[in-house]
């Protein structure tokens, strides 16, 4: 299978060119990836639906991470990455229904991965039942709301876990209700300043 080129940038956010997968994340080039968060406004309360992420995902396994995001290849656009919600969870949505965020730049480290992204972030607001979402099982074994206000007492270390409810999937990909309480280690660990861009922009339209 050959393996995923990405269009690299340099700190000004000028694009210096094309590399493989794999080296970007190795040597730390800036790189495009496409995020939307879905939100809800349930009894009167602010909800970010987090998606919980494969144990077998090279980056982030087994954590609680944006609704849907991945990678923009090579030459693609913003608008290409409106494919990752068909493609996680099973949801067809023009890309002119999404609310634009802006460009988060995002810094990740892990053992033997510098990853460093241009993130095209958006938002939308979306209450379909869980139960109509088509999960991609090699990606995604779970959504999860959690209120937005704990969230930020979260992340801001005035809280030290945040309830989480919704439904995972064991490893039959059958699925089961969820109501859990989780800490910030939990969650895919972007950087604090990238949770609270997110977090205004999506008060601020409501």
């Amino acid at each position: 299978m050959t393996e995923e080129r990405f269009d690299i940038f340099d700190e000004s956010g000028q694009q210096i060119g094309v590399e493989a997968r794999s080296e970007v994340h190795r040597k730390g080039d800036w790189h495009q990836t496409f995020h939307c968060w879905l939100y809800r406004v349930h009894n009167g309360q602010l909800e970010l639906l987090f998606q919980k992420r494969h144990p077998e995902k090279d980056t982030g396994p087994n954590l609680l991470d944006i609704t849907s995001a991945g990678h923009l290849l090579a030459g693609e656009r913003p608008c290409d990455g409106v494919r990752e919600l068909e493609e996680e969870l099973g949801l067809v949505v023009p890309y002119e229904k999404l609310r634009q965020i802006g460009v988060i730049r995002d810094v990740i480290t892990s053992p033997g991965i510098i990853d460093k992204e241009l993130c095209h972030v958006f938002a939308m607001e979306c209450d379909q039942p869980l139960h109509e979402y088509r999960l991609q099982k090699e990606e995604v074994t779970g959504l999860l709301w959690v209120n937005v206000q704990e969230l930020e007492a979260l992340f801001a270390d005035e809280l030290s876990q945040v309830a989480a409810k919704g439904f995972l999937t064991d490893a039959a990909g059958e699925r089961y209700d969820a109501s859990l309480m989780v800490k910030q280690s939990d969650f895919v660990p972007h950087e604090v300043h990238y949770y609270q861009e997110v977090f205004q922009a999506i008060k601020s339209w409501l």
